[in-house]
């Protein structure tokens, strides 16, 4: 791993968050990502399960987790099964975990090769009633893939038909969106990483660079940095480019007088940051481009004031898009009269803001959390307006990751990157 030793007291407390939440009796099990083949003999780089990961910390493939806190037998209430290494896997791909290292990374005693598990988990499930199978259900997933917690799922019920199993989502949604100091830290790292890239990028950007130009500065920030790279597909988007939310292509030269939005973010020991800026490839903002960059300026602001405990996410996203409505109304783009003849289930600002404002990130860019409980201390999410023009080949996205407090503003993680405009002048004319 590129990312430094991470305190295995993270994982011990996630782990003890997560089985106070679990029945009498029951037993859960988490499984490793697979290794995805694209054609011949190679792979994608590996990417661990977010929840394996988040309850262990062992970021290798062919690993699976088993908590069961009420076993009689004490140690198998927690265990882990790993991929026994070898001196050849030594040789060609690199040594794996050994169980002393296993137990440094996790805190977990007890650690089994995977060639025991069906043996184990057998006599463990004569044991328990509950099963807690580990199911993706974010709202924005795509499960259209099998992969190998599928595969067990699908088995251990096949095998234990007469168990009673229940779903480990609800659980995980709710502790992992509540971050760890820990975490906090390795999100602040991720955010620093970011910072240096964008004020490589302010020294970089001019009239005539390719979008992939930038997008590769980045990537040369990032790994002289212990990160692996971006944390998602980076958006380097310049001119009309801009207004089409997910372009992903970065294939366009910056022009003289355009502006260029850039969605990136590092990672960090798995931890997501994700920002969004808009710089002018000549370096000075149009009186127009200054207005609308202003605009947005303000909502993001604003918003990230309303990021207070007890609230809920749907209420909050309703009351950004006031504060959205009057700057368009300000910015000329809507009337007072379009506000009024709105359909309410699409408001007269999405015409220009189509996109909600904020998302829950940490291990996943858009990471776990409940939208039908309030806002707690600890959440860290986006704040991220945008207001998108076609017509005047412009479209501005600004975009922070702040920690929710118990009282007071949000911390923002990424302070101490440019964002106002004379900054970003000054910077790009040095």
């Amino acid at each position: 791993m590129k990312y430094e030793k991470i305190d295995k007291g993270l994982y011990i407390h996630n782990r003890s968050r997560f089985v106070k939440r679990l029945k009498p009796n029951s037993i859960a099990v988490f499984n490793s990502n697979d290794i995805v083949t694209t054609s011949a003999d190679s792979t994608f780089p590996f990417v661990q399960h977010r929840d394996i990961l988040h309850l262990s910390g062992v970021d290798q493939e062919e690993s699976i987790l088993v908590l069961f806190p009420d076993c009689f037998e004490q140690k198998h209430r927690e265990i882990l099964f790993l991929k026994e290494t070898s001196d050849l896997i030594a040789v060609w791909e690199g040594a794996k975990l050994d169980k002393a290292q296993a137990f440094e990374t996790s805190g977990i005693q007890t650690v089994y090769w995977l060639n025991q598990f069906d043996s184990v988990f057998k006599s463990l499930m004569s044991e328990t009633e509950n099963v807690y199978i580990n199911t993706n259900e974010h709202t924005r997933a795509n499960t259209e893939a099998e992969n190998r917690e599928d595969r067990f799922i699908k088995m251990c019920k096949e095998k234990y038909p007469a168990h009673n199993y229940e779903r480990s989502a609800p659980i995980m949604h709710e502790i992992r969106s509540i971050k760890h100091p820990i975490e906090i830290e390795l999100m602040q790292k991720a955010c620093c990483i970011t910072e240096k890239g964008v004020r490589r990028l302010l020294a970089f950007i001019e009239p005539g660079v390719m979008e992939y130009n930038i997008e590769a500065e980045l990537m040369h920030e990032f790994l002289n940095n212990r990160s692996k790279g971006f944390a998602y597909t980076p958006i380097i988007a310049s001119g009309y480019s801009a207004c089409v939310l997910h372009y992903i292509e970065n294939n366009k030269e910056c022009k003289d007088g355009d502006l260029i939005l850039m969605d990136f973010g590092a990672e960090y020991g798995n931890y997501a940051s994700d920002l969004t800026r808009c710089f002018p490839v000549n370096g000075k903002f149009t009186p127009r481009q200054k207005d609308v960059y202003n605009a947005v300026l303000r909502v993001k602001k604003a918003a990230t004031k309303l990021l207070v405990p007890g609230t809920y996410l749907n209420e909050y996203h309703v009351s950004v898009g006031k504060l959205m409505e009057t700057e368009l109304i300000l910015l000329g783009l809507i009337s007072e009269e379009d506000v009024q003849n709105e359909d309410p289930a699409w408001p007269a600002y999405k015409k220009y803001f189509m996109h909600g404002t904020s998302h829950y990130i940490g291990l996943d860019t858009h990471d776990l959390g409940l939208w039908t409980k309030p806002i707690k201390a600890g959440m860290v999410f986006t704040v991220e307006p945008g207001i998108y023009i076609p017509e005047e080949n412009l479209g501005i996205r600004l975009e922070d990751d702040v920690v929710v407090q118990e009282s007071g503003e949000p911390i923002n993680l990424m302070e101490n990157i440019p964002i106002e405009v004379d900054e970003i002048e000054s910077l790009m004319n040095q």
